[in-house]
């Protein structure tokens, strides 16, 4: 991974250290959320399945409330299309999941990987985006990408003795460890521009 640092856009650049503020922080707490609900559903999955099965259906409703956000991280002027189609497919998928999950867990499985390889191509678009005028969104770009490959292995494995309401939890790890990656990144931009204004 490239350690340098892209471009930053001079243009507005009191607006572009807001958003890379916003954003960094956002990063952050994205980061931490994925931590914690890896450990407990790895704790709960043995223990209390009916609150495996909420933390199921809580990851892609905070995927929603972090897409929100998003939305408010970034300038007004600034098409936030991706952000909005994002959050209404989170919210499907927080229904589609807790339904399917009355179906059996090979159900939920394939609605969360079609929720992932969909919102995984959102985040790729909005990475190469952002990278133009942030910097730091490798991270995001890679994410988004195995965020897509993921989200096929889930439907392809949906039904494998193997698979269970756990199965997302080293997606989870991943996504932990990408936006742990883009905090730190955004961090380095946040400088850069403070010392350009």
């Amino acid at each position: 991974m490239n350690s340098s640092i892209e471009p930053i856009s001079t243009t507005g650049s009191a607006t572009t250290l807001e958003t890379a503020k916003s954003l960094r922080s956002l990063y952050f707490a994205r980061a931490a959320f994925s931590v914690i609900w890896v450990i407990l559903i790895s704790v709960f999955v043995k223990t209390n399945n009916n609150i495996a099965e909420i933390l199921f259906i809580i990851y892609p409703a905070w995927d929603v409330f972090a897409t929100y956000l998003d939305v408010k991280a970034n300038p007004s002027q600034v098409s936030k299309k991706p952000q909005y189609i994002n959050g209404i497919i989170g919210i499907v998928t927080t229904i589609g999941v807790a339904l399917a999950l009355q179906k059996g867990v090979s159900v939920a499985l394939i609605v969360f990987g079609a929720w992932a390889i969909i919102t995984g191509l959102i985040q790729l678009i909005l990475g190469l985006r952002r990278r133009k005028e942030l910097g730091g969104q490798w991270p995001m770009i890679i994410s988004g990408g195995q965020s897509m490959l993921a989200g096929i292995a889930f439907i392809a494995m949906a039904k494998s003795p193997s698979m269970g309401i756990n199965s997302p939890a080293g997606y989870s790890a991943f996504g932990a460890f990408y936006f742990l990656i883009a905090a730190i990144r955004l961090s380095k931009t946040k400088k850069s521009l403070e010392k350009a204004i």
